[in-house]
C-alpha cells in the first residue's frame, strides 16, 4: 500500500515538473487556477508599490518622484529659467517613466496647482488648469521648474543619502527615495487606488506639522490629545470650514477616520430687501463650475425655490460665487438646501496609507511622525558619514601638501630629477612616508599654491577640517544630538515655509435645522384628481354665510378637480397613502406655497409614486417620537378594513413601504389614526353606514390584507370613514350640495362586517353621498366642487337632523358641477380674516 502510495505521489510529481517540447520550447503544465492567482498577485502589488500608493519616507509616487529628480537632473531649480513642460516630460519618460506621456503630464500638473497641493512643488508658468476644472493647455505650451520647497525634498541627494537602483532598461540609475528634509506625506497629502485598496491622506500645515514632530521627538509618549492642541487637523489648499473633531481624533489615533467639510460663505444685504448667499470658499477637490451647475439644476427643478440669481464673480483676487436669494425667502434655509444637495458640503474619508519597507501599511499620526524621524535619522547618518570620509580625505590630502611645503626644495629636487610621474611619485612616498593619494595630490599642485599666502590658506583649512570631524565625528556618536538636528532642520523649514492655516475647525457641528427657521402656521393643503398638490395659508380662506358662491381655490385642467383638502401644520409629517396601498412620507414644508389660483405641483415630483398611482388619503401626524400606541385603520372601496400601529410607517423608505395588501379590484381609500377607544362609522355611497368600536378590529402587522369592515349591496362602494364617540357630529354631504349634521348616537352599534344602517335618504334632488366628515361647532367646513370652486362654512351653522333626512343645501352649483370632497377646519384665530 505504502508503495502504491509513493508511486502514485511520484507520479504526481512529474505530471507537474513534466516538460513537453514543442518548437524546441520548453512548456510546463500548470493549474491554471495557480497561474492566474500568481499573476493577479504580481500584478497587484506592481500597481501598489510601483504605481499608486506613496512611500511613507517621501511622499511620493514613483512618477512623481522620477519627475522631480530629472527636474533636478537638468538643473530647474526654483532660480533656473523656465523649461518646457514636454522637454521634462519625454526626460522623463526616456530616462526613468516609460509608461505614456499625459500620465507623466498629468502628475507634473497637478505638482503644480496650488488647488490640489497645499504646497505646490512644481513652478509652472502658463494655463494649469483651474479649480473650474479647466484642463491644462498641452505640455508644448507649459513651461516648468522647480518650487524652491521641492529642493527640500532632493536635497543632499548627491551625499550617499539615498539608495540608487537600475532604471528600467538598465542603463541609468534613479533614487529608490529621497532624501526628504520636508515631511511631504502630512503636509500635501495624497491619494490613489490601488487593487483592493486606496489612500486618502488629507495635507497639513507645515507650521502644525513641524511643531508635532519636535513635540514627539521630545516625548515619543505624548498622548493623541496632545497632539492635537499642536495639529489642529486637515489644512486644505482650497480652505473651507471642517465640522467637529471626532473624525480628527480618529484617524490621529488609527488612520482612519471621517471629517465633514463644507465651503465657507457668508451672508450679505445687497438692497432693495435682498440678501445674498455668498461662497468664498469650497470644499478640497470640489469643481467649482461642477457647483454652480448643481445649484442651477436645482433651481430649475424647483428643488430650492427661494433663489432669484446665481453669479460667479471669481477673479485673481479670489473666489466670490453669489447667491441671490429672492425678496420673501428666508436665506437660513436656502444655504442649508445648498448644503444637504450640493458639493457645498462634503465628506472627506481619510485613509492614511503608505508603504512601509515597500507593504501598504495604514499608520496613525504618531505612526507617521515615527517613520519621518527615523527616516531623517537614517539620512542624516548617512549624509554624516560622507562628509566625514570627505573631510577625512581632503585632510589626508592636507597633511601631504603640509609635509611638501615644510621640505619644498626636496620634493622638488625629487621631481626634477625623476624620469616620469610614477618614478617620482614612488621616491616622494618612499621618502617622506606619503600615501599614494598625498604623493599624487603634490605632484597635481599647482605653483601658485606654494606661495605664502597659498600656504597659509592650507593651513587654515586643514585645522577647519579637524574640526568639522571632531563635530562629524560626535555628530554619530550621540543619538540625541541628530534628533537635535533634525529639530533644526524642521524650524528652518518652518521659518523659510511656514504660512497661516486655511482651512477653519470648527469643534462642535452646527446641525441647521430646516424646521427651526420656517414658522409655524396653519396652512390648507389641496390635493386633485390628476395629482397635482399645493399648500395656502389658511386666511385665503374667508368666512362665508351658508348657500355663498365660494372662491376659486385652484384651476383644475380639463376633467380635474380638487381631490382632498385638509388643514395642517408646516411643522406636521405628511403619510400619503395611495389608491395601490403604499405609504410615502413628507414634512408639509417641503409643499411648495402658492396662491389660491396656481394649479400646484404634481405630487410624483415631491414624492416617488408610481405613473399608475394616486394619492388617496392622507394623515397628518405631528411628531412619530411621541407615538405610543396609536395605530392607524385602513379602509379600501370594497369595504375591507385593518388596524396597525402607527410606529411601523414612522421610516417609509423613498421608494414606499406597502401599508396594506389589495385585491386587484380593491383600492385604498382613506386611513384614520386610532388614538383611544373611539367607535368607527364606515359609510357607503347609497346612504348606509356601519357603526362598531374600533377594538372589534384586531391589531395585525403592516404588510397584510385585513378584514371585512362592512358588507356591501352590488353596486355600492365606501365613500368615508371616521373615528367617533357619542357626542360627536357627523357631517354628510352628497354630490348635488346637499348635507346635514347627525348626532353619532343616533347610529345605533351594528356588528364588524354587517350592512349597516341608514345615513342619508338619497334622492334624485340629493344625488349619491360623497363623503362624511365629524365636526364640532368651533369648526368650519370647507366643500370643494369639482370645477375647483370651494366655500367655508361654519359648521354651526349647518342644521343638526336626524339619519334617514336628506339635509339642506350647503352650496348652490353651477349646471355640470358636483361636490368632489369637504374638509373640516378649526376656525379659531384666522375665522374672522378676508381673503379679498
Amino acid at each position: 500500500m505504502a508503495d502504491k502510495k509513493s508511486s502514485s505521489s511520484r507520479e504526481s510529481e512529474n505530471s507537474a515538473t513534466m516538460a513537453t517540447e514543442v518548437n524546441n520550447m520548453s512548456i510546463i503544465p500548470r493549474d491554471i487556477e495557480v497561474e492566474m492567482k500568481s499573476a493577479y498577485l504580481d500584478y497587484a502589488m506592481s500597481v501598489i508599490v510601483g504605481r499608486a500608493l506613496p512611500d511613507v519616507r517621501d511622499g511620493l509616487k514613483p512618477v512623481q518622484r522620477r519627475i522631480l529628480y530629472t527636474m533636478y537632473e537638468m538643473g530647474l531649480t526654483y532660480r533656473s529659467p523656465y523649461k518646457k513642460s514636454a522637454r521634462v516630460v519625454g526626460d522623463t519618460l526616456g530616462k526613468y517613466h516609460p509608461h505614456g506621456d499625459m500620465a507623466v503630464y498629468e502628475a507634473m500638473v497637478r505638482m503644480a496647482q496650488d488647488f490640489s497641493l497645499r504646497y505646490t512643488l512644481i513652478d509652472g508658468q502658463g494655463n494649469f488648469g483651474s479649480i473650474d476644472g479647466d484642463p491644462p493647455a498641452a505640455m508644448r505650451y507649459t513651461e516648468v521648474r522647480l518650487q524652491r520647497i521641492a529642493e527640500e525634498l532632493l536635497a543632499d541627494i548627491e551625499k550617499n543619502t539615498v539608495d540608487f537602483m537600475a532604471n528600467y532598461d538598465n542603463s541609468l540609475l534613479e533614487p529608490v527615495v529621497l532624501p526628504a528634509k520636508l515631511p511631504n506625506l502630512l503636509v500635501n497629502g495624497s491619494s490613489g487606488i490601488a487593487v483592493g485598496m486606496a489612500t486618502n491622506i488629507p495635507p497639513h500645515n507645515l507650521c502644525e506639522i513641524v511643531d508635532g514632530i519636535i513635540a514627539y521627538i521630545d516625548n515619543n509618549d505624548i498622548s493623541i490629545e496632545e497632539l492635537m492642541k499642536i495639529v489642529k487637523g486637515p489644512d486644505f489648499p482650497t480652505g473651507g470650514i471642517i465640522y467637529g473633531r471626532e473624525g480628527i481624533k480618529e484617524y490621529f489615533a488609527t488612520g482612519k477616520g471621517t471629517l465633514k467639510v463644507r465651503g465657507k460663505v457668508d451672508i450679505e444685504d445687497i438692497g432693495h430687501g435682498k440678501k445674498a448667499i455668498v461662497i468664498t470658499e469650497i470644499p478640497y477637490q470640489v469643481n467649482k463650475a461642477q457647483l454652480l451647475e448643481t445649484i442651477a439644476t436645482l433651481v430649475r427643478e424647483k428643488k430650492i425655490e427661494d433663489i432669484s440669481d446665481i453669479r460667479d464673480e471669481s477673479d485673481r483676487e479670489g473666489m466670490r460665487i453669489v447667491v441671490e436669494v429672492k425678496r420673501d425667502g428666508n436665506e437660513q434655509v436656502v444655504l442649508n438646501q445648498l448644503f444637504k444637495h450640493t458639493a457645498l458640503e462634503t465628506t472627506f474619508g481619510v485613509i492614511m496609507l503608505a508603504l512601509v519597507n515597500n507593504k501598504p501599511r495604514v499608520l496613525g499620526l504618531k505612526n507617521m511622525f515615527s517613520e519621518y524621524v527615523q527616516y531623517r535619522r537614517e539620512v542624516i547618518i548617512r549624509r554624516t558619514r560622507y562628509e566625514l570620509d570627505k573631510a577625512d580625505k581632503r585632510a589626508h590630502i592636507l597633511e601631504g601638501f603640509k609635509i611638501a611645503i615644510e621640505h619644498l626644495e626636496k620634493v622638488i629636487k625629487i621631481i626634477r630629477s625623476s624620469e616620469n610621474v610614477d618614478v617620482a611619485r614612488s621616491r616622494l612616498i618612499e621618502q617622506f612616508g606619503l600615501s599614494r593619494e598625498q604623493a599624487q595630490a603634490i605632484l597635481d599642485m599647482k605653483l601658485q599654491q606654494l606661495t605664502a599666502l597659498e600656504r597659509e590658506k592650507i593651513e587654515k583649512e586643514y585645522v577647519e577640517l579637524i574640526k568639522e570631524i571632531e563635530r562629524l565625528k560626535l555628530l554619530l556618536a550621540n543619538p540625541q544630538s541628530i534628533l537635535n538636528l533634525i529639530k533644526e532642520e524642521l524650524l528652518e523649514l518652518r521659518k523659510t515655509y511656514g504660512d497661516d492655516r486655511r482651512t477653519k475647525i470648527v469643534s462642535k457641528t452646527v446641525e441647521l435645522d430646516i424646521e427651526d427657521l420656517i414658522a409655524e402656521e396653519d396652512v390648507i393643503v389641496l390635493i386633485s384628481h390628476a395629482g397635482y398638490i399645493k399648500r395656502i395659508p389658511l386666511s385665503s380662506y374667508r368666512t362665508q354665510g351658508r348657500g355663498g358662491k365660494g372662491v376659486t381655490t385652484i384651476i383644475p385642467r380639463e376633467e380635474d378637480y380638487v381631490k382632498d383638502v385638509f388643514s395642517c401644520s408646516t411643522h406636521s409629517y405628511i403619510l400619503f397613502f395611495t389608491n395601490k396601498g403604499k405609504v410615502y412620507w413628507l414634512k408639509v414644508y417641503e409643499i411648495p406655497e402658492t396662491s389660491r389660483h396656481t394649479r400646484g405641483k404634481p405630487v410624483n415630483t415631491l414624492i416617488r409614486i408610481s405613473p399608475d398611482e394616486r394619492v388617496s388619503a392622507t394623515v397628518v401626524v405631528r411628531d412619530f417620537d411621541k407615538i405610543e400606541k396609536e395605530s392607524l385603520l385602513m379602509v379600501t372601496r370594497k369595504g375591507i378594513v385593518k388596524r396597525s400601529y402607527l410606529k411601523e410607517f414612522a421610516n417609509p423608505r423613498p421608494s414606499g413601504i406597502i401599508a396594506i395588501k389589495l385585491l386587484p379590484d380593491d383600492e385604498l381609500i382613506d386611513v384614520k389614526i386610532v388614538e383611544g377607544d373611539e367607535n368607527v362609522i364606515i359609510a357607503t355611497r347609497e346612504g348606509l353606514a356601519a357603526h362598531y368600536p374600533c377594538k372589534d378590529l384586531r391589531i395585525i402587522g403592516r404588510a397584510t390584507r385585513g378584514i371585512r369592515g362592512i358588507r356591501l349591496n352590488s353596486g355600492d362602494e365606501v365613500v368615508g370613514v371616521e373615528l367617533v364617540s357619542k357626542e360627536d357630529t357627523i357631517l354628510v354631504i352628497s354630490e348635488n350640495g346637499y348635507g346635514k349634521r347627525t348626532l353619532a348616537k343616533e347610529y345605533r352599534l351594528t356588528h364588524r362586517g354587517g350592512k349597516g344602517v341608514k345615513n342619508m335618504k338619497i334622492t334624485d334632488k340629493t344625488g349619491k353621498v360623497v363623503g362624511i366628515r365629524k365636526v364640532s361647532d368651533e369648526d368650519d367646513v370647507i366643500i370643494v366642487t369639482t370645477q375647483g370652486i370651494s366655500i367655508r362654512i361654519p359648521a354651526k351653522t349647518i342644521s343638526v337632523m336626524g339619519r334617514a333626512t336628506q339635509g339642506v343645501r350647503l352650496i348652490r352649483l353651477e349646471e355640470g358641477d358636483k361636490v368632489a370632497t369637504l374638509e373640516s377646519v378649526v376656525s379659531g384665530a384666522n375665522a374672522d380674516i378676508s381673503s379679498e
